[in-house]
């Protein structure tokens, strides 16, 4: 059909990026992955400045909402970064043998951590080994032997000296299993129980005096026994010791010379020795009883003392660590003591402390989530004193200190970290404002872009990234139109026509849908189709709530008109935001004007449904009718504004454009076109200006039309610097292209009147006066005689 061009209607090839084919074709071709982050130079300078700027306080912010490639660029920046920087130390937690409750700490270099716990491992497997097979040795046992000897000699020397006297009392004494006992001799033969119940009881009185009496004999004969008892034993314990030390010498003696460069090692084997030997004496038996079980707890019992907790472990030439923590928790973050129970009560050692982010972290590199951080203030204020104070500490005492437990407080971890923070833009400013020690603990600044630059070298980025993952999907080739419809859609996303947008995330997710219907098929290649199905899936299974809206309209609920004429009623446009997903629909705006002085009322902002923005829209009404059309006499009128059928809060100017225009209809009784709708925002001169979502504003009125069939004269208004920002669904632009649809661009209110009315709106003459037939020359003659009937005539 021919096309015949309409003042200020937009030509197809307007409402959307004009892709180059062969630009096309050529990232198609593209065989290897550009090295390197695409775009977000500002980032990768602000990155740089920091990770080279290794002092206290320059950690780093990244702003910018997700999915705009913030982790993926860090985590590659820091990468480069720690491959080049000296592995961290490995620290471990020791037991405090003067104070367990308080563990000592241990720096150690890298990879030395495992090694140490190895060699302390199999010093206790050889002293099991040794003992309590060193105490069979003949020269052991020959001490041993010979100190019980001492003891028995003593003791049997007083039993003799007693036993004489008694002989000589005629009383003989018997010994059994370490008891004494007397019993009286007649005619040389000692008396039975049956034999001396026969004797008189004079007689059994004095054997009764003589026992008693020897009795106190061998009291005092053996009243030096508890102390000969009392040296055995500590011959013996000396013995044993001595012996446990000549063993353990040789061990320890190796792993001296082993880490005689390690003062802090070597001082822990110093202290060590001793309880190591008291470990020994007091849980090994000095005789072989062949009973596995008791070696294997005691053991146990040798690593919890002795083997020291390594915290973290770093491989050798390994480079700086990079952790990324997704839920710091304090816990998560600075570590935790963990617990166990024994008869109702807790206990723990230095061997359960448990590390956090930061001891794996340390001498590296911290990415954190700042809404998850900062939603947690303790954990906030705790990270600010870790970070200024230069050490981590694991605080036990506020989570424990009123439980039936045994309370540890590790010592603190010397702390050299860089922290990165991904936030949003608004929290930046908000903890800016609110914390004064934000700004001197995080320096640096990097501010992420919501769009990339449409050039050969991204294209070719994009088309490489897509084509790996559409190969990790089985899916083998990208066809030019099924890239031509990916990059439609990023550009739909930037909302520009020069622009893609920075949420590649996004891009990928659509892929990835895509080539699940390409599988449906069985086809390994991906083309415009597939592209076509996943958005139209995705547009199903989240456009309940825009067809609900479009049936109301469509059964008269909603009162909406496409064709015809009215006064003071006009098609304004709006954007709904739920969840992930936003549409367009239209909406009415009504104007009534009669004579009276309460000026424009906003009836939205009267029953407090209307937000700051749309109120200030409103309220620049009566600035552009007061210098439009009153500058010689007063403005004078009342007239009321409402968003009909509107039931919910309503933000933001892009209504002011149609609200004029209903005021100016109402005040003129010219009647608008209902066959358009207008979105636009004006400032006092007049001027339209730019506003959101005016892709979703034309679809949802075309929509609309469409169902109820295109006449030919539907249209939108749109301001003129919002078509850079046209990115238009294949149907509108092929209706435009058919002229069923028209999309008009306007600069001032005088050219959407003209467009709405189809009557000419007139120019200001030299004598400050409008032709009378126009519509501004008919606005200002309503508005003069509305003032005289309010006011009264100058004269009067």
């Amino acid at each position: 059909m021919t096309h015949t061009h309409l003042p200020l209607a937009l030509e197809p090839a307007h409402l959307g990026p004009q892709l180059d084919d062969a630009q096309i074709e050529l990232a198609l071709a593209t065989a290897e992955l550009i090295p390197g982050f695409i775009g977000q130079e500002r980032a990768k300078s602000a990155l740089a400045f920091a990770i080279g700027m290794d002092m206290p306080g320059y950690n780093l912010y990244v702003m910018g909402e997700p999915a705009l490639g913030r982790f993926t660029l860090v985590q590659d920046v820091l990468q480069h970064a720690a491959a080049e920087k000296a592995t961290a130390n490995e620290w471990c937690y020791l037991n405090n043998f003067e104070d367990e409750r308080v563990p000592n700490t241990l720096r150690l270099l890298p990879g030395d951590g495992r090694i140490l716990v190895k060699k302390i491992e199999a010093l206790i497997d050889e002293l099991l080994d040794t003992f309590p097979a060193a105490f069979d040795n003949p020269g052991y046992q020959r001490k041993k032997k010979s100190i019980a000897r001492q003891f028995d000699d003593r003791y049997e020397q007083a039993i003799e000296r007693v036993e004489k006297i008694a002989l000589e009392k005629q009383v003989v004494l018997y010994e059994d299993n370490g008891a004494v006992s007397f019993s009286p001799i007649i005619d040389g033969k000692p008396l039975d129980d049956s034999e001396f119940s026969k004797m008189t009881d004079e007689q059994r009185q004095y054997f009764y005096a003589l026992v008693s009496e020897l009795e106190t004999v061998l009291n005092d004969a053996l009243l030096e026994l508890p102390r000969w008892k009392r040296e055995l034993s500590e011959n013996l314990r000396t013995l044993r010791n001595e012996t446990i030390e000549q063993a353990i010498k040789p061990m320890l003696k190796q792993m001296e010379h082993d880490y005689s460069t390690e003062l802090g090692v070597l001082k822990y084997l110093k202290e060590m020795r001793p309880h190591l030997v008291k470990a020994v004496l007091e849980l090994l038996p000095d005789e072989s009883d062949g009973e596995k079980q008791e070696e294997i707890d005691s053991r146990e019992i040798f690593v919890e003392e002795f083997v020291p907790n390594v915290l973290v472990h770093h491989e050798a030439m390994a480079g700086a660590p990079i952790i990324f923590e997704p839920n710091p928790s304090y816990g998560n973050l600075f570590g935790r003591v963990e617990y166990n129970s024994s008869s109702g009560a807790l206990y723990t050692n230095y061997r359960m402390i448990r590390p956090g982010a930061l001891h794996k972290a340390n001498g590296g590199y911290l990415i954190l989530d700042a809404d998850r951080l900062l939603s947690q203030a303790p954990v906030w204020d705790a990270l600010k004193l870790a970070l200024k104070s230069g050490e981590v500490v694991i605080d036990t005492l506020s989570e424990h200190a009123v439980t039936n437990s045994t309370i540890i407080t590790p010592k603190a971890i010397p702390l050299n970290v860089k922290v990165v923070l991904l936030g949003s833009r608004d929290l930046y400013y908000l903890v800016q404002e609110v914390d004064e020690e934000f700004n001197e603990l995080f320096r640096v600044l990097a501010d992420f872009e919501h769009y990339l630059p449409y050039n050969e070298q991204t294209l070719s980025f994009m088309s490489r990234q897509i084509q790996l993952q559409m190969q990790q999907l089985n899916i083998n080739q990208l066809t030019k139109c099924g890239l031509r419809q990916l990059l439609q859609f990023s550009f739909r996303q930037a909302e520009h026509q020069r622009k893609l947008s920075a949420r590649f995330a996004d891009v990928l997710e659509l892929v990835r849908e895509a080539c699940f219907y390409a599988a449906q098929t069985e086809s390994d290649i991906l083309n415009e189709s597939h592209v076509q199905q996943a958005l139209q899936g995705k547009q199903h299974r989240t456009g309940r709530i825009s067809e609900g809206f479009l049936e109301d309209i469509q059964e008269g609920q909603i009162l909406i008109d496409t064709e015809g004429l009215a006064v003071g009623k006009i098609n304004g446009l709006t954007v709904l935001e739920i969840g992930d997903t936003a549409f367009g629909t239209p909406a009415r705006v009504s104007a009534t004007v009669f004579a009276g002085s309460s000026g424009v009322i906003d009836i939205e902002r009267e029953v407090e449904l209307g937000k700051a923005i749309h109120s200030k829209g409103v309220l620049l009404l009566t600035g552009y009718l007061g210098a439009k059309y009153a500058r010689k006499f007063p403005l004078t009128l009342s007239a009321n504004i409402a968003m009909e059928q509107s039931y919910g809060h309503i933000d933001g100017d892009s209504a002011s454009l149609a609200e004029v225009c209903a005021l100016i209809s109402a005040i003129t009784d010219i009647p608008i076109k209902q066959s358009l709708a207008v979105t636009g925002s004006i400032n006092q001169h007049g001027q339209v200006q730019a506003i959101g979502g005016v892709n979703e504003k034309i679809e949802g009125f075309f929509r609309l039309c469409q169902s109820r069939g295109l006449t030919g004269e539907q249209g939108v208004i749109i301001p003129a610097s919002n078509q850079l920002n046209l990115v238009l669904r294949d149907e509108v632009i092929a209706a435009v292209q058919q002229q069923k649809f028209h999309i008009f661009v306007v600069k001032t209110v005088d050219e959407a009147l003209g467009l709405l009315t189809g009557e000419e709106t007139g120019e200001l003459n030299r004598r400050g006066q409008y032709p009378k037939k126009s519509v501004n020359g008919r606005a200002m003659q309503r508005l003069a005689e509305i003032a005289e009937l309010v006011n009264g005539s100058i004269d009067e």
